[in-house]
């Protein structure tokens, strides 16, 4: 088998069952709790059903159909480089990275686009249920991302000599997000920390410096 095709196979392949289990979380969640349920499973994780129309930790950013374009714009480039350095030599290690992150913007982009079309909606006296398509909430681009991935990690109320913050609460960490968000920000992490020279490098070549291709063979027989 070809490099570019294994390379191809490994992304496609681990985006796929990304994808896979993003989706199953969130419509068994759409499906089994009422909008703003809280499961507590410790102290410090809980599952927490909400819905947003924002981008990742739902974050409420700009409009509805913006956010779900440009994702889709942005999915549509991520896959047209990682076909472009595909057989080139880069790291399984990048190409899991990069497969993580077209996975979880796949997830989310899935939810805006058909969630709406699909799912009657949730309340918080009512639990959604699947429809005929078309007889949904919303309409095609404009279906609400779900969101129930909740850790309040740390709780305190500020003292009263505090300015500004005197008695209220504060909660670390206090975003819901959900599978999907977790692939793209483990994604982007493994980037940022260990393959921000690849990043540089398929930009501007398609193809690993064979410094680099010499220096990991080396490691990998030593």
């Amino acid at each position: 088998m070809k490099k570019r095709t294994k390379d191809g196979l490994l992304v496609a392949s681990l985006a796929i069952v990304m994808l896979v289990i993003d989706q199953a979380i969130k419509i068994s969640v759409k499906l089994g709790m009422r909008l703003y349920e809280s499961i507590h499973i410790t102290d410090w994780f809980y599952i927490y059903f909400t819905e947003n129309n924002g981008m990742a930790f739902g974050m409420e950013i700009f409009g509805k159909l913006f956010l779900t374009s440009f994702r889709l714009i942005a999915i549509v480039l991520i896959i047209w480089y990682v076909l472009k350095i595909a057989g080139k030599g880069f790291p399984k290690g990048y190409l899991v990275a990069l497969a993580l992150i077209i996975a979880g913007a796949a997830g989310n982009i899935f939810d805006s686009l058909f969630y709406g079309e699909i799912f009657s909606v949730s309340t918080p006296s009512s639990i959604s249920h699947l429809v005929p398509w078309g007889e949904g909430y919303s309409r095609l681009f404009y279906g609400k991302v779900v969101d129930m991935l909740y850790f309040p990690l740390v709780e305190w109320n500020w003292p009263s000599w505090m300015p500004g913050l005197a008695g209220k609460h504060f909660i670390f960490f206090s975003p819901i997000f959900n599978f999907a968000d977790s692939c793209i920000t483990v994604g982007l992490f493994m980037v940022i920390l260990f393959y921000s020279k690849c990043l540089n490098w398929g930009i501007k070549h398609p193809e690993v410096p064979q410094e680099y291709k010499d220096k990991h063979k080396k490691e990998k027989q030593s």
